[in-house]
């Protein structure tokens, strides 16, 4: 996906970017979450991005460590959690909790 097909589908509602790879560990130990995150926090879409496959979206959007999140509202970046640690499900959440709906 291009940064420019990936600003016309986010340009209305609420979503959640997950970048990710499956060789890394650190997204496996969140991914077993994110139904549950996905359900509790409804009123944002969610899409799995894989770095790997999205490099360049992924350093546009100045990405440089995985597992992480960038919110988007309305087509505008409202907040992002994105380093190289890992990341638990209390965390996530509380990074969500802490956004500008």
């Amino acid at each position: 996906m291009s940064l420019e097909q990936l600003k016309n589908k986010i340009q209305n509602g609420q979503y959640v970017l997950f970048f990710s790879a499956d060789w890394c560990p650190d997204c496996s130990f969140i991914k077993p979450a994110l139904p549950e995150i996905e359900k509790d926090y409804s009123d944002y879409q969610f899409l799995s991005v894989d770095r790997d496959e999205n490099i360049d979206l992924t350093a546009e959007l100045e990405v440089f460590g995985i597992p992480s999140f960038i919110v988007f509202k309305d087509g505008k970046e409202t907040g992002r959690l994105v380093n190289k640690d890992r990341k638990t499900k209390e965390q996530v959440e509380s990074f969500l909790n802490g956004l500008d709906k």
